[in-house]
């Protein structure tokens, strides 16, 4: 049978490559850092790597990776358990506090990655009678979780709030029980922040909760690194909150619902990815605490970062490159052909810069781009070098196709 099969995938595998829509995976040889070396996949030798979500330049931190090692000694290696059995040991339940603490929520639900937690949410919370309202760029885990859950899907343009209230309107005409009004806080492909001011305003005039995945932001976005919510000063009125602690936490893996106390323990009793999911990794746990204790004097470094992120963008702009508007380490520079785009990643790797080309199906057919991202860890000369690179690449692309 498999035969048969084989043959149908090898074409559609043809046909990903024909269309310049193939991902190859590199191989670096070094911990996560500012800087690292490419063992295959591309030139090999020591890289920039300005396409890891690294933000804080904290995955390879000295004292997290300390803290790791003191973990491995006291609590083991593995829970060999989901949470409710014999999976909670007090590495668990400290760590729970300190986020529900930092993000200003009432309680914090640990799971083995941000996926799952989006995937134990809308099907826990939501019922055919209830409506959930998602921006049409969410990312692909709030996606997948809505298609778990059987309440009715409303979809809106990104961030566009009449559309937004359009679809309130709808649900709440419909007789939705209850409606979950669900955004990235920084969506992932584009660097844009969502206007969670004005969703929690519409949210109050139609008796809806929000939900928002901070998973780009936590760490390094709001004065004091605890994301979009207190970008906007809406702490108090966003009712769920997830994310990861494999970006600027860490970096390692892992991810959370920080919520409202009655949202959490029900998780806690029908989240079918929490029940039926190995606990985090002790060691993982324990690396987090530290990494939020690094947060309490992070200020130097998310200003590092702003200024990279402003430089970067500054610097590309004055080259001639569009890159999407804002000012989020995320910096997309649009390309547009998907083949283009690629083949510039491997110009720019080729120059001591490893970035990634972003093409169909994860942005939309014919916007392929290449997205970089800004980290604490690059000093001024590695912006300045990548800007170099980038234009060089581009000129080297030229020649290519002509």
């Amino acid at each position: 049978m498999f035969e048969t099969v084989r043959e149908d995938l090898r074409s559609t595998l043809d046909e990903i490559r024909a269309a310049g829509l193939h991902k190859p995976e590199r191989v670096i040889g070094t911990p996560q850092n500012a800087a690292v070396a490419v063992t295959s996949g591309g030139a090999a030798g020591e890289v920039l790597n300005f396409c890891a979500n690294n933000y804080l330049g904290l995955a390879d931190h000295p004292e997290v990776v300390a803290a790791a090692k003191d973990a491995l000694d006291r609590w083991g290696y593995g829970m060999a358990s989901v949470r409710f059995i014999c999976g909670t040991q007090e590495v668990h339940k400290e760590l729970e506090a300190r986020l529900s603490a930092f993000l200003g929520q009432e309680d914090t639900i640990l799971y083995s990655s941000c996926f799952d937690a989006n995937g134990g949410v809308f099907e826990t919370l939501l019922g055919a009678e209830d409506a959930v309202i998602s921006d049409a760029l969410n990312h692909a885990s709030i996606i997948d979780g809505i298609r778990l859950s059987k309440a009715r899907r409303f979809r809106y343009a990104n961030r566009d709030l009449a559309e937004l209230e359009a679809r309130l309107k709808e649900a709440t005409e419909g007789g939705a029980r209850r409606k979950l009004i669900v955004t990235d806080g920084v969506f992932s492909m584009d660097g844009y922040v969502a206007p969670l001011a004005e969703i929690c305003d519409l949210a109050d005039r139609y008796d809806a909760m929000v939900m928002v995945d901070d998973s780009h932001a936590v760490g390094f976005v709001g004065p004091g690194g605890r994301g979009t919510p207190e970008l906007h000063g809406v702490m108090d009125r966003v009712d769920i909150i997830t994310g990861t602690l494999g970006k600027a936490l860490g970096g390692a893996s892992g991810g959370y619902v920080a919520a409202r106390a009655e949202i959490v323990e029900l998780l806690r009793q029908r989240s079918r990815p929490y029940l039926f999911s190995n606990s985090l990794a002790p060691v993982i746990a324990a690396a987090s605490l530290k990494v939020l204790d690094l947060l309490e004097s992070a200020g130097d470094l998310r200003e590092h970062l702003a200024a990279n992120t402003a430089l970067f963008r500054t610097k590309m702009t004055e080259a001639g490159f569009e890159v999407l508007p804002g000012d989020h380490a995320i910096a997309p520079v649009m390309i547009g052909d998907a083949a283009e785009a690629a083949r510039m990643a491997e110009l720019l790797l080729e120059r001591g810069v490893y970035v990634i080309g972003f093409s169909y199906p994860v942005v939309p057919m014919g916007a392929a781009r290449i997205r970089v991202q800004l980290s604490a860890a690059h000093s001024t000369a590695d912006v300045e070098r990548a800007v170099t690179a980038f234009i060089d690449a581009r000129a080297a692309l030229g020649t290519a196709g002509a």
